[in-house]
């Protein structure tokens, strides 16, 4: 069971950017898909981005381009870099991980405690 730990969310004025970073315990990080993931108030959690074990990225609709999913293994840390912060993008950000793709976002994954991302002027 890996145990992850988000940091770097904060306040940020419109068109601003933040990097969240996303540290995993353990020593099989390197063979497991990581994601990110985010939850505004009232609404439900929604995937922001994904990459799997070989470097493979995914992205939201809402994101791309925007929006960057990076894994450093040697160091078992995920990363989301985030240019061009709109505020629809306040949310909770909250990392996640399973041992096979198709798991990322259930009951078989495994969540960070979230860091929040606070997006107005």
């Amino acid at each position: 069971q890996v145990q992850l730990v988000e940091s770097g969310g904060g306040l940020v004025q419109p068109g601003g950017s933040l990097g969240l970073s996303c540290a995993a315990s353990g020593s099989i990080f390197n063979i497991f898909a990581m994601g990110w993931y985010r939850q505004a108030p009232g609404k439900q959690r929604d995937l922001v981005a994904t990459i799997t074990r070989d470097g493979i990225t995914n992205y939201a609709d809402s994101v791309k381009g925007r929006f960057t999913i990076s894994r450093d293994n040697a160091k078992k840390t995920v990363y989301l870099q985030m240019n061009n912060l709109k505020p629809e993008d306040t949310a909770v950000y909250y990392c996640n991980t399973a041992l096979l793709f198709s798991q990322l976002g259930h009951d078989l994954s495994s969540w960070g405690q979230g860091t929040q991302v606070t997006v107005s002027s």
